[in-house]
């Protein structure tokens, strides 16, 4: 278990460094760029993930403190997470950077010192140690999406970063959260699998699923990421759904915890 979620810390922490690395030097203007989500910056995209970190640590080390974030969660489920996002991102971006780097290193050491076996406790179901990784993973690659799209608008950098192998994450969370993505929509998740098969950036092919499935998804590991994180519309997906259940699954597909979200229009 350790060697697992070791390489999957390994992997958030490249895909957070990469991240670090495009907005250590934006100007202060610059991390008060509009992002496409509505309402957050640059600076409320990283509050975020600084938040959700802190947040990891507590419920695995910090009874107290797990306590209480709960007990916020509970007096106001719709807005807490904006909230927090929001009154984060206000102080100066240095401070900002300074907190979501130490909640990183931190975060990692929470993790290991977990006892083998036990879960920790989340706003949903517990979680092992490395599917609270691997969650983190989800959310700093969407986020960081996020990122990339206001520094394009303004010519900082002239596209995403060449995505790499390192989703197999999110591809992994995507897959499991099938029938959350029917039930968030209150629909009855389907009592068959599903094959999933998916060509990953480096050209391998990672499959999910029975291979005899009548349901199938095919196309490409990146937009099937993009799409269960809600970054692309699927009308701009190479995905090809086989079967009534699993074309219905691609219109509502998330793999991120909360109400529906409302997607991205098509380009």
């Amino acid at each position: 278990m350790s060697d697992v979620l070791d390489g999957v810390l390994a992997d958030l922490e490249a895909q957070s460094a990469e991240l670090d690395d495009h907005v250590a030097g934006l100007t202060d203007e610059q991390w008060r760029m509009p992002t496409p989500a509505a309402g957050w910056d640059v600076a409320t995209q990283i509050s975020h993930l600084a938040w959700t970190d802190e947040a990891s640590v507590a419920a695995a080390t910090d009874k107290a403190r797990w306590d209480e974030l709960v007990l916020e969660a509970i007096a106001d489920p719709q807005n807490v997470v904006d909230s927090a996002a929001l009154d984060g991102a206000k102080v100066p971006p240095s401070e900002l950077l300074g907190r979501w780097r130490a909640g990183r290193a931190a975060l990692g050491a929470a993790l290991r010192s977990v006892p083998e076996g036990e879960k920790i406790p989340w706003y949903g179901p517990p979680m092992s140690p490395t599917s609270m990784a691997t969650a983190r993973f989800m959310e700093t690659w969407a986020h960081s999406l996020d990122v990339y799209d206001a520094l394009i608008s303004i010519g900082s950098i002239t596209g995403q970063p060449e995505p790499t192998d390192r989703i197999v994450h999110v591809a992994h969370i995507g897959v499991r959260t099938r029938n959350f993505s029917f039930a968030a929509n209150d629909l009855t998740p389907p009592s068959e699998e599903f094959r999933v098969e998916l060509t990953s950036p480096s050209g391998q092919s990672w499959t999910y699923g029975p291979a005899e499935a009548a349901q199938r998804v095919t196309g490409s590991a990146i937009d099937f990421c993009l799409l269960v994180t809600q970054r692309v519309n699927r009308a701009d997906t190479d995905l090809v759904a086989t079967g009534t259940d699993a074309d219905q699954w691609l219109d509502v597909a998330q793999c991120f915890a909360g109400q529906p979200g409302e997607g991205r229009k098509a380009r």
